[in-house]
């Protein structure tokens, strides 16, 4: 294998696709005109660029498994961070619910990492560092397992993930602390680079996003992407030395947001939606002052950590506490059975409907007329000071057509709103500690032998990179792929201008995905170990601290 490698290496170009997590167009173009960022100026002047749309909703779990398979969320199946089961429960989406195949199966050996919803990492034709949702570095954490080890040598000071507690509300301090997960990034991309030999690399930033989500301050932004500029350099050189061909993208873009809308409270408040009474234990807590929100403080204040729960507290408790303290959890404190419709995710709102949930309230036969309903509730719903309205609706048979499972509708916040799940007292509020929120619009730069050279291009999606991809290096376009080889990529005369792209069956082993939480059974290790991203965050869900 590894004299193949070798061979590959020498005579094939690599390929490579640099992701920046939340980067959106209209930043970096207006960054570029400035002066401020050289590495990305040069790939306006010598190959081609414009933004790139996201999936709607624009969110991370729909938009990077889009990219790295080209199909739509109906076609890979993720739809959110977690997957709703027919008893209204969430389980961690895991690379094994994932449809491919994806781009590190049809262009090998791959060198990939960090790529948002990969753990565990599965089998394949190279290395593989999984991306968020991973929760430890251990078993799942590499392909293969041992190059963790490696890993544990020669990129000691690697971190999956940030730690949200540590910040105080200084944006610099808070900038630091993402600098510190960006060094760490940076070795592993330069270990990657040197000591593995792949015909495509696949690496992913998610700082960025972190970053933005909690501090929209330009000057802090601005020293962040230079250091964006400096991985685009590095990389750049990488690829350009070998003749190669570079994508880099996002998976949505980013803007700043001082309100938000309680999707889930504007249905309550049109009486399509219920919360749980405080009766009984419940209310008893109620009126004594006890939430899952002041748990959580308490928790806190006498040093019980995150890790703490999970290690020590029974699955089984967790599940009868959350039921019995108040809260505005949208998976413990509705009443589903007397709920027509819900909010979940990124704005996916799901009918309750009796074929699909086991409270079901809705028939089969009543859905046309309450889906109209529900959108009329949700396109009504203005900011009281402003008189707008704040919520654009999808139709989710439109957007996720070969999908039955897939919410009924999906619903966006306008530029300057967010749309969260929890049960607000108002459907319209200030936005806290949230600074900024997704937007459409990512960003899309290529070079390579065959790219056009200073062309901007308008009009590409996420599930158009995959096949551009695919053509730009002479192979065939899967026929599961939705996207579309976008033509004006390539310089004119160019072998990919004049070749049609050849679509054919993918004749691998495609990805298999597992069965919604709720209809699946513990069938191997992985599965019913207790420890797992599933037990994790469902306990940390339980107790209030992840609110959908």
């Amino acid at each position: 294998m590894e004299a193949d490698r070798a061979m590959i290496d020498a005579e094939t170009p690599p390929a490579f696709v640099l992701g920046f997590d939340g980067v959106p167009w209209n930043l970096i173009e207006r960054w570029v005109d400035e002066g401020e960022l050289p590495a990305f100026a040069r790939l306006f002047e010598s190959g081609t660029t414009g933004p790139l749309k996201s999936t709607t909703p624009a969110s991370t779990p729909l938009a990077w498994p889009s990219i790295a398979t080209g199909r739509r969320p109906d076609g890979h199946g993720s739809y959110w961070f977690r997957t709703i089961g027919s008893d209204y429960s969430h389980s961690v989406t895991m690379s094994h619910d994932i449809g491919g195949p994806f781009a590190w199966d049809l262009l090998a050996p791959a060198s990939v990492a960090n790529v948002p919803m990969t753990y565990p990492a599965r089998p394949m034709d190279g290395y593989m560092v999984t991306g968020m949702m991973t929760p430890h570095k251990r078993e799942g954490f590499t392909h293969p397992p041992e190059l963790a080890e490696t890993l544990a040598e020669r990129v000691p000071d690697y971190r999956i993930g940030l730690d949200w507690e540590s910040y105080d509300g200084d944006k610099r301090e808070f900038a630091a602390e993402i600098d510190d997960v960006v060094d760490g990034r940076e070795r592993l991309l330069e270990y990657l680079l040197a000591e593995t030999e792949f015909r495509l690399g696949f690496v992913v930033f998610t700082a960025p996003d972190r970053l933005q989500h909690l501090v929209w301050d330009e000057d802090v932004l601005l020293e962040h992407y230079r250091r964006l500029d400096e991985v685009l350099a590095t990389v750049r050189s990488y690829v350009e030395a070998r003749d190669g061909t570079l994508f880099v993208v996002s998976d949505h873009g980013f803007g700043p947001a001082e309100r938000i809308v309680s999707a889930n409270r504007a249905l309550e408040r049109e009486g399509l939606l219920s919360r749980r009474t405080d009766e009984g234990t419940r209310g008893v807590l109620g009126r004594l002052g006890v939430t899952k929100s002041t748990v959580r403080g308490w928790l806190d204040r006498v040093g019980i950590d995150d890790a703490t729960i999970v290690e020590s507290v029974p699955q089984g408790l967790v599940d009868m506490v959350a039921m019995q303290v108040p809260g505005t959890n949208a998976v413990y404190d509705i009443e589903y059975g007397e709920s027509l419709a819900f909010v979940r995710g990124a704005g996916s709102v799901y009918l309750n409907r009796s074929d699909r949930f086991e409270d079901g309230t809705v028939d089969p036969d009543e859905v046309p007329e309450l889906k109209s309903r529900v959108r009329a509730c949700l396109e009504s719903v203005a900011d009281p000071e402003t008189g707008e309205r704040v919520l654009e609706v999808f139709d989710g048979d439109e957007l996720f057509p070969t999908d039955d499972s897939s919410p009924e509708l999906v619903v966006e916040a306008e530029p300057g709103y967010l749309v969260q799940t929890p049960l607000a007292d108002e459907v319209v509020v200030d936005a806290q500690s949230t600074a900024a929120g997704h937007r459409p619009e990512g960003i899309f730069l290529a070079t390579g032998p065959d790219v056009a050279a200073g062309r901007r291009i308008d009009g590409a999606t996420v599930f158009d990179v995959l096949p551009t991809l695919l053509h730009a290096l002479g192979e065939p376009v899967p026929t599961t792929v939705d996207g579309e080889v976008i033509d004006s990529v390539f310089a004119d005369g160019s072998e990919p201008a004049v070749t049609e792209p050849t679509v054919r069956p993918y004749e691998g082993a495609d990805r298999e995905r597992r069965a919604p939480p709720g209809e699946r059974a513990a069938t191997n290790g992985a599965e019913a170990d207790d420890k797992t991203p599933d037990a994790v965050e469902e306990r940390l869900r339980g107790l209030g601290y992840i609110d959908d």
